[in-house]
């Protein structure tokens, strides 16, 4: 007696790696090519999930080219989507220490609101040790049926 075959649905995760020079201008370059590689993988550039992935990235390269920057060392963005579920960002640095938590700022502070509107954005956030030096902040979002489409 023959077993019938089950066939299981393929699962495409996608993962887009990148460097970027630790200056204001690669962490620009860094939210123009997120959202670009979001629309290449059929998430159209001003939808509710492109925009949010375009200011976490923004938030994240940016604290890593302010706190995070090692002169002469780059910092590196990775995206990675499992299609209808999860879409993960990790934005890498070479600077080992965590900076300390801060007082909530003052409403007529210019600065310090960055990981509200992370933490407002991203379905959870944390910060990891990365290996062999370094801490990635990683920001993932629950996408639901709003992921990208399996080819």
């Amino acid at each position: 007696m023959t077993s019938p075959m089950t066939r299981e649905a393929a699962v495409t995760v996608r993962v887009f790696t990148q460097r970027f020079s630790s200056t204001p201008r690669g962490a620009r370059l860094a939210r123009r090519l997120s959202v670009h590689q979001l629309d290449r993988w059929n998430v159209p550039y001003g939808s509710e999930v492109s925009d949010a992935v375009g200011l976490l990235v923004a938030e994240l390269a940016a604290n890593a080219v302010t706190h995070g920057r090692v002169p002469g060392r780059d910092f590196e963005l990775v995206l990675t989507c499992t299609p209808g579920l999860r879409l993960r960002i990790d934005v890498s640095d070479t600077r080992g220490e965590r900076r300390p938590a801060s007082v909530a700022p003052g409403p007529l502070d210019e600065g310090g609101r960055g990981l509200l509107l992370v933490d407002a954005l991203a379905t959870r956030w944390s910060v990891i040790d990365r290996v062999p030096v370094g801490k990635t902040v990683r920001a993932e979002l629950d996408l639901g049926g709003a992921g990208p489409d399996v080819p």
